[in-house]
């Protein structure tokens, strides 16, 4: 059991909610997140990588789809922007005795699956635009408060490893629920879909064990709510290195909303082979990967070392990128792929544990998140705006060479925060309560 530390005083408004006592055993606990991130992962990704894209091409054809889909996914990824730090702020003072982290877990997906299932239902782009930023809100909550249990309940010591198997969650969730769609097809996949993320939010419930607050936390200003969305890089700079890394390692990931356009453009892929292709291709990811992920993951706990790995991560990633910006046939973008995995895998195994290292506050650890989420929320909201006008002037090569130097970028900006065990350095500002 794990004894909440003391409450402090914030300078912008009343005393925060004290931590609530935590009972889950960890094997219970790390089950749990791997479920409902399962689900979550296969809720957005899915429909992002092939879905939206067969969807889109019924409607407006081969040539309308880089735009609208670019509409659909950065209106929805403009939305998610707003409600992680919202979500970690109402589930950290949330005081049900169903619980604060578990309430919204169940609730969040449930509404999405039922958003996702209403989409094959739509006749109009602007009705899938709404729906999917519907999806995003309620994913969103789950997986941000889902986020926020590795802080609440998982030791120090042990969240490289965590980090490392939810990093392979990442990379598995898009080839489980490939795999799953691939003999489907019409209302058959996005009802698959949903019920797989339904599914993963009520076995992690099952499984999670909270206590309510102690007290009842209270009431929020306005102001409040809008300071959920801040937190000073002057007074915390680990903090704000560590959200910069986040953002721009998080663009090489934002490339992937356009797979399904570049195979149907560029290499030649029929409508009937994307789906197979798709899941081709996430083989190759997820065994590269996922090998990369779980390795890293526990590597880094050993060596005590967490800089190197983030660095690796963000430099491979953008060599991928530039690979995939001169492909030309199927064997090139399998090439890319299987560069892309191992810097993606080793920048998830680390990079929830060293985010995990720059909280300011203990009594705010589900709002920072939040916050810390919006660096990986950005690129994706961003990106898709301003994709069809890269596009346009310089095709996929411009765009992947672009999103590979902000991912160089990332991973030497890892060289400004401080390794593990340095904490105590006067230079940073952030978290030293030891779980």
């Amino acid at each position: 059991m794990n004894v909440p530390p003391p409450t402090t005083v914030d300078g912008d408004g009343p005393k925060a909610p004290p931590i609530a006592t935590v009972t889950t055993p960890f094997g219970r606990v790390m089950v749990a997140m791997i479920s409902s991130y399962m689900g979550g992962v296969i809720a957005l990704s899915v429909p992002v990588s092939v879905l939206l894209t067969l969807k889109l091409v019924e409607m407006v054809g081969q040539d309308g789809v880089p735009l609208a889909l670019g509409v659909i996914t950065g209106c929805g990824a403009a939305t998610g922007f707003f409600v992680n730090p919202i979500a970690g702020r109402i589930s950290d003072r949330t005081q049900l005795r169903f619980g604060r982290r578990r309430t919204w877990i169940l609730a969040g997906g449930l509404a999405g699956a039922c958003a996702l299932s209403a989409i094959w239902l739509t006749t109009e782009v602007w009705q899938i635009v709404v729906l999917w930023c519907l999806v995003e809100i309620f994913i969103g909550f789950q997986m941000s408060v889902t986020g926020a249990l590795m802080v609440d309940q998982v030791p120090a010591a042990k969240r490289g490893s965590i980090s490392g198997v939810l990093g392979l969650i990442v990379a598995t969730g898009p080839l489980l629920g490939l795999a799953i769609i691939t003999p489907l097809s019409g209302a058959a996949q996005w009802i698959a879909i949903a019920a797989l993320a339904a599914i993963g939010a009520a076995i992690a419930i099952l499984l999670l064990r909270e206590s309510p607050l102690a007290n009842a936390p209270s009431p929020i200003t306005a102001r409040q709510l809008l300071s959920s969305f801040w937190v000073s890089p002057r007074r915390h700079p680990a903090f704000a290195y560590a959200w910069m890394v986040k953002l721009f390692v998080g663009a090489v990931g934002a490339a992937g909303a356009y797979n399904g356009v570049f195979l149907l453009q560029r290499i030649g892929t029929s409508t009937e082979e994307l789906a197979a292709t798709i899941l081709g291709i996430s083989f190759i990811f997820v065994g590269v990967g996922g090998t990369a992920c779980l390795l890293a993951g526990i590597v880094s706990d050993r060596l005590r070392r967490q800089k190197p790995f983030v660095m690796m991560g963000g430099v491979l990633g953008a060599g991928g990128l530039v690979v995939l910006a001169f492909a030309d046939a199927l064997p090139a973008v399998y090439l890319s792929t299987a560069i892309s995995a191992v810097g993606a895998g080793i920048f998830l195994s680390v990079d929830t544990a060293l985010s995990s290292r720059m909280l300011p506050r203990a009594e705010d650890i589900g709002k920072d998140l939040g916050v810390m989420s919006l660096a990986g929320t950005i690129p994706a909201s961003a990106i898709p705006f301003i994709a069809p006008l890269l596009l346009a002037i310089g095709g996929f090569t411009l765009l992947y060479l672009l999103l590979a130097v902000l991912g160089l970028i990332g991973g030497l900006l890892v060289l400004r925060l401080p390794e593990l065990g340095k904490e105590g350095d006067p230079r940073w500002a952030q978290l030293t309560v030891t779980r």
